[in-house]
């Protein structure tokens, strides 16, 4: 099994180039199931979790084929595939490809608007929480679904086609936003979904989907108004910019020092962690094709932080921004609103040396003169790289295990970080 060894101390300074983003590059390929017409895509990352959606995808009949590289293209960054889902040839979802991806779960609202039925395995939990289904099947329900439990699988069925109603969902949920738009797409008549997530993901999706001869009004506020077409065509869209790889990037240069420029993103994709990162002492700026992030020589101030649909502080970026802050001047507190359970890389950051107390959903994290090396343990995707920019600014070396778990949403980390002066490296086997 692999690890990433990291020596400490180095500040970084360079160009990082920022990837597609995962979050939006799922729900787009699922939405090549709409159509029989091609859909393509472009700036799609290189990901396990990208992998694992294809052979899902492809067990339901859609063909998928990659463009080849380009001259002058680098051809680790941002492939073009193109998806025709012209033949669905089987409309479940078994157990043994769901239960590897949570998102998998989103082909049951496709699947149900085309081809007017779906058989889904259910979830399931996941380490940094339950995140139940209720809401996607609540909503489905609500536009002319029937869909019954039976052996840990959600059985739906629409006969003659969705109908399209008004849903409040009862919390935000982005996953639910993804599901209940593509399903109304193809319902009849008019659908009204309130209390939506926000999220430059699921404006990209909408994009994409009006690209496709959807009729959307609203992405990006809190109602979305659909009105179903017969039927979509295919498109050619780009996958938007990875806030969460930019967020991440931005706190390893605020935890090290240094100055490096992130391309290819934009600062308002995640406008309440670039002012959060600004009072905690790095200067970011928006640039030419870019954000500009340094810290040169002050140090890193305490900041109180609590996470919350866009636009508020993300989730994904809670377990870096805890790793900034145990090197903090001072007492900062993260709360976690989103998920239950999205703290364990506490324990692993205190084997670093880190100073942290939790109280229900609220971690108090006194800074500390000096991190640590140590063996540590990824036990998800995000708490995975909040142990590498703590090992960034440990002393010694700092192996990370489990490293499968990055390998689901960052893109060549060790080659982009390499690039800016970190001493980082993969251990295979």
């Amino acid at each position: 099994m692999d690890r990433i060894r990291i020596r400490g101390g180095n500040e970084l300074s360079g160009v990082i180039p920022i990837s597609g983003a995962k979050n939006a590059t799922l729900p787009l390929m699922i939405a090549s199931l709409l159509t029989d017409d091609t859909l393509t895509l472009e700036n799609v990352p290189h990901l396990a979790d990208v992998e694992l959606l294809t052979r899902i995808l492809g067990n339901h009949g859609v063909d998928m084929s990659v463009a080849g590289k380009r001259f002058g293209q680098d051809a680790g960054i941002g492939r073009t595939i193109h998806f025709n889902a012209r033949n669905i040839v089987d409309t479940t979802a078994p157990y043994e490809l769901v239960s590897k991806m949570r998102a998998s779960f989103w082909v049951i609202g496709p699947l149900l608007a085309r081809m007017h039925e779906a058989k889904v395995s259910l979830p399931g939990g996941c380490a940094i929480g339950t995140r139940p289904v209720d809401i996607f099947i609540e909503g489905l329900r609500e536009l002319g679904a029937t869909i019954e439990i039976e052996s840990g699988y959600a059985v739906a069925s629409a006969k003659g086609g969705l109908v399209g109603n008004r849903f409040r969902l009862p919390k935000v949920s982005v996953g639910a936003t993804h599901v209940l738009m593509m399903a109304a797409t193809l319902a009849k008549g008019e659908t009204v979904l309130e209390n939506v997530a926000r999220e430059p993901e699921v404006v990209d999706l909408a994009v994409c989907l009006t690209a496709m001869g959807a009729k959307i009004e609203g992405a990006g506020t809190s109602t979305l108004r659909i009105e179903g077409v017969r039927a979509l065509s295919g498109a050619r869209h780009r996958v938007l910019p990875d806030r969460i790889e930019t967020g991440t990037y931005a706190m390893a240069v605020a935890m090290t020092g240094g100055d490096v420029t992130l391309t290819g993103t934009r600062a308002d994709l995640l406008p309440t962690a670039v002012e959060t990162l600004a009072r905690s002492g790095a200067a970011v700026m928006p640039v030419e094709d870019g954000i500009r992030v340094y810290r040169n020589g002050g140090g890193i101030a305490a900041v109180d932080v609590t996470t919350d649909p866009f636009p508020g502080f993300p989730t994904d970026l809670q377990a870096q921004f805890m790793a900034l802050m145990t090197r903090a001047d001072g007492i900062s507190h993260v709360t976690e609103t989103i998920f239950e359970n999205r703290f364990m890389h506490v324990q692993e950051l205190a084997r670093l040396g880190a100073n942290i107390q939790l109280s229900g959903q609220v971690a108090r994290i006194e800074g500390v003169t000096r991190l640590k090396g140590a063996p540590v343990m990824a036990t998800d995707l995000r708490a995975s790289v909040s142990l590498v920019i703590a090992g960034l600014s440990a002393e010694g070396d700092t192996v990370v295990n489990r490293v499968y778990h990055l390998d689901r949403g960052f893109e060549r980390l060790e080659e982009k970080l390499s690039r800016c002066g970190a001493e980082i490296e993969r251990i295979s086997g």
